[in-house]
């Protein structure tokens, strides 16, 4: 089979390898659609160390082609999707509640991780009976799809931020996870959602999914434009919850800035470089002002995933908007480079296999 790999750090192409055999627990999957993710650029770059031809890939839904024996929750023919996390749910981790930090910190991300991604022919799903999800038949697979990562992440960014009722939350960054956060965000009850956002492209979709305010941070100083948004006279000004969604200093710095007394900042963004975070020690209240700083990694699961779907299908989200390029798998190192230097207002290429 054709597999699109990492080579070594900075360097991909497509190559064949032999299509997998499914163990006991594992399902194999013919790809039929997939996204291609800034996640994946990172790990190109470099910011999980070396891979050797290392399938990429973490978002794709498909045909189940086999099963193990131990897998009786889908068959050959199925239609499926399986989230960028496949946790084992039987590991300390898991069992303690944290199923994306399964084995170890960051172990539920096996997928061009610690195993072969999903940017092949076939690709092979770990536990599946727990892990693969039916897709409904009403649900196209373009929108499915979306549901591996963009979704579930986003929707876990908005989440974590605890956001009160009618509360206000502002949304650093609007690419697709934070694009979904910022619809999430609007879903948990937000009575305000402000977005940081320069690209023209993504401004207006920040509109479509429910922010209420865009802020154009190249034109003015987002922190004190969200402060006098949030005045909250008779105490220190700033959203209630924050989220980062892009993984830069600037922007988590700006979290901490712009989140009042008490608040949440909910971090989604991958730092992909250096080795360092600085939090500013004033903001923070010298350490003591009460602001919670929660990190996550999108649950995965089956069970998730149905819930997902659901939003799709009852019209609660459409992630088809940001499907703004499309190729075949062929073409698939000229999309990733797309999305690597963010060319043409590239938001998530889709490839069909």
């Amino acid at each position: 089979m054709k597999a699109f790999v990492m080579q070594k750090i900075g360097h991909v192409g497509l190559m064949d390898k032999p299509i997998p055999e499914p163990g006991p627990d594992e399902a194999l999957v013919r790809t039929v659609a997939a996204l291609i993710c800034t996640s994946d650029t990172h790990t190109v770059a470099g910011a999980i160390g070396e891979r050797e031809n290392i399938t990429l890939g973490h978002e794709a839904v498909g045909i189940v082609e086999k099963t193990g024996p131990l897998v009786t929750s889908v068959k050959p023919g199925d239609r499926v999707a399986v989230n960028a996390i496949t946790p084992c749910y039987t590991c300390p981790n898991c069992l303690r509640g944290y199923s994306s930090q399964c084995t170890g910190m960051l172990g539920g991300w096996k997928f061009a991780n610690v195993k072969d991604g999903i940017m092949a022919e076939f690709f092979l799903v770990n536990n599946a009976q727990a892990n693969l999800a039916l897709i409904p038949d009403d649900l196209p697979d373009e929108q499915a799809v979306y549901c591996c990562d963009a979704i579930s992440t986003g929707l876990m960014g908005a989440e974590h931020a605890r956001i009160p009722i009618g509360g206000s939350v502002a949304v650093f960054a609007q690419g697709p996870v934070g694009l979904m956060a910022t619809a999430g965000s609007r879903l948990l009850g937000a009575g305000l959602v402000i977005a940081v956002e320069s690209v023209p492209n993504r401004r207006d979709l920040a509109r479509h999914y429910g922010a209420d305010v865009v802020i154009d941070h190249t034109q003015t100083d987002p922190v004190e434009e969200i402060k006098s948004l949030c005045p909250n006279p008779g105490a220190d000004p700033g959203v209630d919850s924050a989220i980062e969604a892009l993984g830069s200093q600037v922007t988590l710095e700006a979290c901490v800035r712009a989140t009042r007394a008490g608040g949440t900042i909910s971090n989604t963004g991958y730092y992909g470089q250096g080795d360092y975070l600085k939090i500013p020690r004033i903001d923070w209240g010298v350490g003591m002002s009460d602001k919670t700083i929660r990190t996550g990694l999108c649950p995965g699961g089956k069970e998730r995933m149905h819930r997902l779907f659901t939003l799709i299908l009852n019209k609660r989200i459409d992630p088809s908007p940001m499907t703004t390029h499309r190729f075949p798998f062929d073409q698939i190192e000229h999309a990733f480079r797309m999305m690597q230097n963010k060319e043409d207002n590239i938001i998530k290429p889709l490839i069909t296999f």
